[in-house]
């Protein structure tokens, strides 16, 4: 074996040095081996192509090294693929190629996690000021939320919401506190004095009692700050309460008329674990179709509506399954649960059961959709809630044949809730965004549903609308106009009685529409700047929580709190940044 492998090696160097043409079928090596000639050509090819002088010129080998050396720190390091697409991996590596740094020796483990992150978070703080300063006029709302870390220490993180994004503020390490309502208080207090009272709206929080408790304290320090409820929370409680109604004494009513959406998703779930549960099975089920069956967790605002609605969509694949042969010639430990899953699967009532589910349920999950942003939706929760229920009046009575003035228990059990959940987390502020969005005084909006009426119309509105007033405005005189501006307002009078004010009122954005037209009312305008902004949801805060899963995790735990906290504010802000720029 030795003799040949001299062999080959002999002819491949006297074939490089001579450059004989090869023969176009092989190439004879001796008696022992003959080896094909595309083989030989890549090897001469690979020799050739590194020692040419343009290979030379860009010192290829050089490269190629650098290469295996950036892919061995990846393999080594257990470094996802996807850190290649960003941009600073990008840009370290060109900045190093085109600056003369001859025996750089890069950071090492102590100063890249102490010295460059500060100096990195002094950075991105600078680079914050620009959007800081806008604060003023336009007007934040702050967000918060809590968690654990992977080692058990409670932490509550503070952000701030303005138009273009979530800016992340602080976290706080609260191990050995008690998180009661002036514990909580305190902390915002820190937060609104650190960011300046005069910026902010509101606080938004989960619907928690110490929550709640510590922003009716914050009121109390601060009478132009208003702590609102997350509205996501109040829709997912509501639907929560519709589609998992216990069996109480006290809620004896809504379980009668709501348990048969408990059983059918019930029968849903069963289904799917059968399936996913087993690798047969969900083998078999994979062969029919493309889409995944979703095991949701019960913390996903809305999850028994995204189970059911993702269930909806497999029932072609599901139907196609339990009646193919491959399915029963499948001998299973637990025919009797086999069987149940192929009754249900083939059974049409099961299915119109779960269409109904999801047309009155849409309505709600939809609205969850558009709060569940950082978008501003302050002035649209008003209007969406009462839309929400008269278009699921409409849904229920149309299945029920009945006419809108007869009486359906079942919708009379849903308004209760949606009812209850609105008195209980509405605020004034919800209504006095509503009455200053234009859109809502146009006649296109007023005549597209019957019974619609302007906001300065509605009682409810107003009052709550007139309680903002005493509260932003507590000098009598600078109050007095405002209500002379509103009134202008309302009734398209004096510089709002503009033709053009008055046709863009429907279509233009609410902010816009204020820079526009609104310059004659500038106490009414900087309030309309401010409060139109503001979104309704403490979303950002929660999902920031995955920020801080991805920078400190189970096998990263020995992260200290406060060296986690300016990971997250760097990586956060940094992303805000990027965003914000071209």
């Amino acid at each position: 074996m030795k003799k040949v492998e001299r062999e080959v090696a002999e002819r491949l160097s006297s074939l490089q040095h001579k450059q004989v043409p090869l023969p176009t079928s092989s190439v004879s090596l001796g008696p022992s081996l003959s080896l094909h000639e595309p083989r030989i050509l890549e090897h001469l090819k690979k020799r050739k192509s590194m020692d040419s002088p343009i290979a030379k010129a860009f010192d290829m080998q050089t490269r190629a090294q650098l290469d295996a050396e950036i892919a061995r720190m990846f393999y080594t390091g257990g470094l996802p693929f996807n850190l290649v697409r960003n941009p600073y991996y990008l840009s370290s590596y060109s900045f190093a190629a085109n600056h003369p740094l001859g025996g750089y020796v890069p950071p090492g483990y102590n100063k890249l996690r102490t010295t460059l992150l500060q100096q990195e978070k002094t950075n991105v703080e600078k680079l914050l000021e620009p959007i800081k300063s806008t604060w003023l006029g336009k007007g934040v709302s702050i967000v918060t939320d809590g968690w654990s870390d992977p080692q058990r220490r409670p932490l509550i993180n503070f952000l701030v919401v303005y138009e273009n994004g979530p800016m992340f503020i602080k976290s706080v390490n609260c191990s050995g506190e008690v998180k009661d309502k002036q514990f909580i208080a305190n902390l915002m207090k820190e937060v609104i004095d650190e960011v300046g009272d005069q910026k902010v709206v509101q606080i938004i929080t989960d619907n928690a009692a110490n929550c709640k408790g510590a922003g009716e304290i914050i009121e109390g320090m601060f009478p132009h700050i208003y702590w609102t409820h997350c509205i996501v929370h109040t829709l997912n409680l509501a639907l929560k309460n519709i589609c998992v109604a216990r069996n109480l004494e006290s809620n004896q009513e809504t379980y009668d008329e709501c348990h048969w959406i408990t059983e059918v998703h019930g029968d849903a779930l069963v289904i799917n674990f059968f399936i996913m549960n087993h690798s047969m099975r969900l083998a078999m089920f994979n062969r029919f179709s493309s889409l995944k069956l979703l095991a949701v967790a019960d913390t996903r605002f809305a999850s028994i509506v995204v189970m059911i609605k993702r269930f909806k969509l497999l029932r072609r694949a599901l139907e196609a399954m339990v009646m193919s042969d491959e399915w029963g010639q499948y001998r299973d430990d637990d025919q009797g649960k086999a069987r149940f899953v192929y009754e249900l699967v083939v059974n049409e009532n099961f299915w119109e059961k779960i269409n109904y589910i999801l047309s009155f349920t849409a309505l709600i999950y939809d609205m969850i959709r558009v709060c569940d942003t950082n978008k501003p939706c302050l002035h649209l929760v008003y209007e969406m809630w009462d839309s929400m229920i008269f278009n699921m009046k409409k849904v229920i009575y149309d299945h029920e044949s009945k006419l809108p003035s007869d009486f359906s228990s079942f919708f009379h059990v849903i308004h209760r809730i949606l009812l209850a959940r609105w008195t209980k987390h509405s605020t004034p502020l919800h209504c006095l965004a509503h009455s200053l969005n234009p859109r809502y005084y146009s006649d296109k909006w007023l005549q597209e549903k019957e019974g619609r009426m302007p906001p300065h119309m509605d009682g409810d509105v107003s009052t709550q609308r007139m309680k903002c007033f005493r509260r932003l405005f507590p000098n009598p005189d600078e109050r007095a106009i405002v209500d002379d501006e509103f009134a202008d307002f309302s009734l398209k009078s004096g510089s709002f009685g503009d033709p053009y004010a008055i046709l863009n009122s429907y279509d233009k954005e609410p902010r816009k529409w204020w820079a526009c037209y609104g310059s004659r009312a500038p106490f009414l305008q900087r309030l309309a700047f401010k409060v139109l902004g503001q979104p309704t949801s403490s979303f950002c805060s929660e999902r920031n929580w995955s920020t801080y899963s991805f920078v400190y995790s189970f096998r990263r735990n020995k992260l200290t709190p406060k060296r986690a906290e300016d990971l997250v504010f760097v990586h956060n802000n940094l992303r805000l940044l990027s965003r914000n720029t071209s």
